[in-house]
């Protein structure tokens, strides 16, 4: 809720004069983030009790991907 609120679908978005009508995804998108840097310890997630990992999509119309970089390892091998 506090998303639509900061983030609302407006129809007068400068943005959507460009033929694209996703203004509201994109502020949605600013106030999330769109990386994050996670420890990883034996394969498993170094996160802390209350930390969780999720993925938001705000603009469905488009084919999108999840990239993982896997750093400090000399080879690593993810499987999904």
């Amino acid at each position: 809720m506090a998303l639509e609120k900061l983030g609302a679908c407006f129809a007068g978005y400068k943005h959507h004069r460009t033929g694209e009508d996703n203004a509201d995804a994109h502020l949605k998108a600013l106030l999330l983030h769109h990386e994050t840097t996670l420890p990883v310890n034996g394969w498993a997630a170094g996160l802390g009790t209350w930390q969780r990992i999720f993925y938001a999509e705000f603009d469905g119309q488009r084919a999108k991907r999840v990239i993982v970089k896997v750093l400090g390892v000399e080879k690593a091998v993810v499987e999904w």
